[in-house]
């Protein structure tokens, strides 16, 4: 059997965004996702999955001894000289059997980032000349965050950027990085505040998920800053919908939205994947404002699927997948 570490590079070595150890009747199945699919990648003893949990919560710090109650870690892996950041989530079922689930975050790669419609892209980059608020949505693992540091990326070096997260998925050196602490009572109102006097030029914020937080990202942006952000919603129009959910007047949300993107990451049929958008902007935004809208996936997502398949660029049965959002 390899090593513990060689079992962890094989699979980055897959380019798997996370590795599932989960116990099954008397073992346990060791799976991975790689573009958003899922393969089961073998199944080992139930000692040996004990074993391999253990471990990984040595190097990540957690309490090794504690089998039951929901865990977090991370630590860091080099790989072909690249730092992988590895972040761990553990917690054990009604019968005390462990499970534990590792997320590969790999570095901002220029070259692997693509659209499956340019002109979304040039799109988002033109919002970015605007101050105000730009909020992306979207699954996990749909790329929110990797498509906010490229757009912060392309405004260096003349602004300064600052990013919130929970937890920095990222390590990107240009960046001022803060990670919320609870516990230290480093939270996102705080750091939102303590970053308002660091005075930067972009803020990133890297989820919106309290009436508490949502109100200092507006105000961050009606103060004369560019401010990304991420909120949980179904499509684009179910943005708005949470953000006034959350507390923030239709007026406010006339006054600082400058665009709102919902995105998926979509297999292409050349075994790559590339981001595709719902976009509102301007008079489609206000619309959504306005309840003008119904609130579902729009047409121009159905187009864009539509022609990606008689491009060639993906097949029907994705497409039929995504059809929805």
């Amino acid at each position: 059997m390899p090593s513990f570490e060689e079992e962890l590079l094989s699979v980055i070595a897959k380019n798997a965004s996370d590795l599932y150890i989960l116990p099954h009747d008397e073992c346990y199945r060791l799976s991975i996702a790689v573009r958003g699919r899922l393969t089961l990648l073998k199944s080992v003893s139930y000692a040996y999955g004990q074993r391999f949990i253990s471990y990984l919560k040595y190097r990540a710090n957690m309490a090794v001894s504690e089998h039951r109650r929901p865990q977090l870690g991370a630590f860091r892996l080099v790989y072909e000289q690249q730092k992988i950041n590895l972040r761990l989530s553990s917690v054990g079922d009604f019968q005390g059997h462990e499970s534990l689930v590792v997320r590969f975050i790999y570095p901002l790669i220029s070259n692997e980032f693509n659209f499956l419609v340019p002109s979304q892209w040039t799109t988002l980059q033109k919002c970015c000349n605007y101050r105000g608020l730009i909020l992306f949505a979207g699954p996990m693992g749909a790329g929110k965050t990797t498509t906010m540091y490229q757009l912060a990326k392309k405004l260096l070096p003349d602004k300064i950027v600052l990013t919130i997260e929970d937890p920095v998925e990222i390590n990107y050196s240009d960046f001022i990085q803060l990670q919320v602490n609870t516990l230290a009572g480093m939270d996102y109102q705080s750091l939102l505040r303590l970053g308002l006097r660091h005075r930067p030029d972009v803020f990133i914020i890297g989820e919106i998920r309290d009436s508490q937080t949502a109100a200092m990202t507006v105000q961050a942006a009606l103060s004369g800053h560019l401010v990304f952000g991420t909120i949980h919603a179904q499509n684009a129009d179910g943005v708005i919908s949470r953000l006034q959910q959350l507390g923030i007047d239709s007026y406010y949300l006339q006054q600082v939205l400058t665009a709102v993107s919902y995105q998926r990451l979509i297999p292409l049929a050349n075994g790559k994947q590339a981001v595709l958008c719902d976009l509102l902007t301007h008079q489609h935004l206000t619309d959504s404002i306005l309840n003008k809208t119904k609130g579902v996936i729009s047409n121009e997502w159905t187009k864009n699927l539509k022609q990606a398949v008689e491009k060639g660029e993906i097949t029907s049965a994705v497409a039929a997948k995504y059809a929805h959002g």
